[in-house]
């Protein structure tokens, strides 16, 4: 039981980020702001916006997004004093085990792998959902066969074969970002700038015409009233639906990744984690108020809301084409920050041995994970060729969110038992932030639904097994003692 407690000491962390063997430091302040941005614009305002306000909020989706927003501020704050103090890859994880000791740690760092991992694959899903409408608008159709999950959910609710043989686009786009991952982070990074303005681009393009053709009478109720059940419209729906595009939020994590290969990380981290939130926060709302605007949110309950709201508005058709390529550019950066992330929380366990040494190689010319990397892109092309994205995509949301409330009281613990330790930025009001933090994400953990917490339990026994079998005897931090 000591063991599970015991930390980390922050000279071993600050000894890791200046490794001579480690990761390269290119990365700039610009460059982690576009790699928010990338991971954070994708599925959320492409997808789950119409979800969230058919069945949750309405109109209030807006105030969805301001409560994620807030909660994300407090965490993204926390996350920016510790990446500045810890400038390693890890995230969640590595700051945990400085804090709140390694069983807290592997808790995190395994539940990370549920966020990055089934992130990737169920954004990989919906980018194929995307491409083969785009490639129908054009003529051409693929062989439903091959751009199908072979499992799905049966009308009982259990998962059941549906006769199709393999997701190859999500397969094919996986393998394809695991290349690029694999070559280096400077060039992902230089590929995610082309594809984020691509995408910013539309989204403008969207809110300057959009707004046109906004009808007051489409937010009227604001708030629908409840029905009766927790999370269907009223105040409850609002914290719902704020719960399910969570998963829109969940880039700024990733930035947290790369800190090992940031330039000058006590400077830039703070700034590409809180500027890409602040950019797509912004972003969200505006969207939200627009698509609920140009129609009854009862309708948009459908795979890709926004260009439901242009079809709503035939002098609007000509934007429909940009719209779906501004959707498949965005979850392409999505697809590769996370497969950027993933690969270097691996890489952060694996050197203090809570999971195999080769894990946390790298590759002596590209300077990246490339073992990790290579495991990484391989199970999520399988999750993804395999699974339809309502089974991946509720694994997601609840494991950044137990992320966030862990950063947020880690920066409290350490500002308690450590308060010597220089602190490049400061999370202001430190008692209120991170306690505000800790409890906005934990209510939006409650709002989320019970199934989604059984999933949780089950992957959480896999990894204590895993632990237990495997990274408590090989702990470097055990044996050391």
């Amino acid at each position: 039981m000591n063991q599970l407690w015991r930390t980390k000491p922050l000279s071993e962390l600050t000894g890791d980020a200046h490794d001579k063997d480690g990761l390269k430091r290119v990365l700039t302040g610009w460059m982690l702001i576009a790699l928010g941005i990338g991971a954070i614009i994708g599925t959320g305002i492409f997808v789950l916006t119409g979800t969230a306000a058919a069945n949750h909020a309405g109109p209030a989706l807006v105030l969805s997004f301001v409560l994620a927003g807030i909660g994300c501020a407090f965490a993204g704050l926390c996350y920016a004093e510790f990446a500045a103090m810890i400038p390693v890859s890890g995230s969640a994880y590595s700051y945990s085990y400085a804090t709140l000791g390694e069983g807290v740690a592997w808790f995190i760092g395994w539940n990370l792998i549920l966020e990055y991992l089934f992130a990737a694959s169920t954004v990989a899903v919906g980018w194929s959902g995307y491409l083969v409408s785009f490639l129908h608008q054009v003529g051409i159709d693929l062989p439903a066969q091959l751009v199908n999950a072979p499992f799905g959910k049966l009308a009982d609710g259990h998962i059941g074969a549906t006769g199709a043989l393999l997701n190859f686009p999500a397969v094919a786009i996986v393998l394809l970002i695991g290349s690029l991952c694999y070559v280096g982070i400077q060039q992902s990074a230089w590929v995610n700038n082309l594809v984020v303005a691509i995408k910013v681009t539309v989204i403008l393009l969207f809110i300057a015409f959009g707004i046109n053709y906004v009808s007051a009478d489409n937010w009227t109720p604001f708030i629908p009233e409840n029905t009766g059940t927790f999370g269907h419209y009223g105040w409850s729906g609002v914290a719902t639906g704020a719960a399910v595009i969570f998963f829109a939020y969940i880039g700024f994590d990733a930035v947290s990744t790369c800190a090992q290969e940031a330039k000058n990380p006590q400077k830039d981290m703070p700034i590409g984690i809180l500027g890409s939130l602040l950019v797509c926060t912004v972003l969200y709302i505006i969207v939200a108020a627009i698509m609920t605007g140009m129609v009854n949110y009862t309708e948009l309950n459908v795979a890709a809301p926004v260009a439901k709201a242009l079809d709503t508005h035939p002098a609007l058709a000509w934007l429909a084409i940009p719209v779906k390529i501004g959707a498949i550019a965005g979850m392409t950066s999505v697809m590769l920050v996370m497969m950027l992330g993933q690969p270097r929380i691996f890489f952060a366990m694996s050197r203090d041995g809570l999971l195999p040494q080769f894990m946390g190689k790298v590759h002596p010319k590209h300077g990246t994970p490339h073992v990790a990397t290579i495991i990484t892109t391989v199970l999520a092309a399988i999750i993804g060729g395999l699974f339809p994205v309502d089974v991946l995509g509720e694994l997601v949301s609840i494991g950044t969110l137990l992320a966030f409330v862990t950063v947020c009281i880690g920066v409290l613990v350490l500002r308690v038992t450590k308060p010597e330790l220089e602190r490049p930025f400061k999370t202001p009001l430190p008692w209120f932030t991170c306690t505000a933090g800790a409890l906005v994400c934990g209510y939006l953990m409650y709002a989320l639904p019970n199934d989604t917490w059984v999933r949780l339990a089950v992957w959480t026994a896999i990894g204590v097994v895993i632990y237990l079998g495997y990274g408590r005897k090989h702990s470097k931090l055990r044996n050391a003692a």
